[in-house]
C-alpha cells in the first residue's frame, strides 16, 4: 500500500485561557524538508516536536504551524511605562512650543507604537499545556497520514491501470513482431534484387539471419513483462515506496526504449510511443509517492 506525500492535518485544543491550533501541510520532496512556525515561548521544545513529525511523515516538504490565541484575561504582554514616558518626553522636546498638555493623548498613541514600548514576560512552559500540544500534534499527524493514505489509494489505482495498459500494448508488440521480421526480410531481399547481381544464396541467408538477430526483441519483451509484473507486486507489498517503484520504472523505460530502437517498423514504433506515454504519466505521479 503506497502513500502520497500530499496531505493536510489540523487539530485545535481549547485551554482555560488559550486556544492552540496545530496545523500540518505536506507536498512532495526528495527528502524531509520541514518548516516550523511556532511561538518563541515554545522554541525549547522545537527539536522534540520536529522529531515527532519526522518519525511519522518520513519524507516530503512539510509546513508545521503552531498558533496560540489568548482567550482569557491573562496576558504576558505589558506596557513598558518608563520607555513610553521617555518617548513622550522626546517627542515633546522636538518642538516644545507646538505640543501642549492637550496633545498628551496623541503623543501617547505615537509612543506606544515605538520599539520596546511593550514588553512580553517569558513564561515557563507549563508541562500540562505542553502535553496537550503533543497530543494535538499526534492527532494532526494521524489526520495527515489518513489523508496521505487516501491520496495513495488514488495513485495506486492509476498506476495499476497504466501498467495494465502497457501490458496490453506489449501484447500488440508480440502480435506485430512476426510481420515486422517478415517485412524486414522482404526489404533486404528487394534491396539485393535491385542490385541486379548474382548473390551466393547461402551467404545471403547467413547475413540475413545475422541481421534479423540484431533486431530480435525476444529478450526485451520477456524482461519488460517481468518488470511490469514486479512493479505490480511491489505496489501491493508492505514495503512499497516511491524510490523503489521509481527504480523499477527506470528498468521498464529502458526495455521500452530498446524495443523502440530495434523495431525498424512503423506500426511497432507507434505502439512503443503509446507505451512511453503511459510510462511518462506513471513517472510524473511517482514524484508524489512516499
Amino acid at each position: 500500500m503506497i502513500k502520497s506525500m500530499t496531505g493536510y492535518g489540523k487539530n485545535i485544543i481549547q485551554l482555560p485561557s488559550k486556544k492552540i491550533t496545530v496545523e500540518l501541510k505536506s507536498l512532495n520532496s526528495k527528502n524531509l524538508d520541514l518548516n516550523a512556525r511556532i511561538p518563541s515561548s515554545y522554541r525549547e521544545k522545537e527539536i522534540e516536536l520536529r522529531n515527532l513529525i519526522a518519525n511519522s511523515l518520513e519524507r516530503g516538504k512539510v509546513d508545521f504551524s503552531l498558533y496560540v490565541e489568548i482567550t482569557g484575561e491573562a496576558s504576558n504582554t505589558q506596557v513598558n511605562a518608563n520607555v513610553v514616558r521617555e518617548y513622550i518626553e522626546q517627542l515633546r522636546s522636538v518642538n516644545p512650543t507646538k505640543f501642549t498638555d492637550k496633545d498628551d493623548i496623541e503623543l501617547l498613541k505615537m509612543a506606544v507604537r515605538m520599539p520596546d514600548a511593550l514588553k512580553a514576560e517569558r513564561d515557563e512552559i507549563d508541562e500540562d499545556e505542553y502535553r496537550e500540544i503533543k497530543n494535538a500534534l499526534e492527532e494532526a499527524l494521524k489526520e495527515i497520514n489518513i489523508f496521505r493514505s487516501h491520496e495513495g489509494a488514488v495513485l495506486e489505482k492509476d498506476f495499476v491501470s497504466r501498467i495494465e495498459n502497457i501490458l496490453v500494448l506489449l501484447k500488440k508488440v508480440e502480435e506485430i513482431d512476426p510481420e515486422r521480421l517478415e517485412a524486414v526480410r522482404e526489404r533486404l531481399e528487394k534491396a539485393v534484387a535491385d542490385l541486379k547481381e548474382n548473390v551466393d544464396e547461402n551467404r545471403f541467408e547467413q547475413e540475413l539471419i545475422y541481421y534479423l538477430e540484431k533486431f530480435d526483441i525476444t529478450e526485451e519483451k520477456v524482461r519488460l513483462a517481468n518488470h511490469l509484473d514486479y512493479f505490480l507486486k511491489t505496489l501491493a507489498s508492505d514495503d512499497s515506496n516511491g524510490k523503489k517503484l521509481g527504480f523499477i520504472s527506470q528498468e521498464i523505460g529502458r526495455e521500452i526504449n530498446t524495443i523502440g530502437s530495434k523495431a525498424n517498423y512503423a506500426p511497432m514504433q507507434q505502439v512503443v510511443v503509446q507505451m512511453k506515454d503511459e510510462l511518462e504519466k506513471i513517472k510524473e505521479q511517482m514524484l508524489n509517492v512516499l
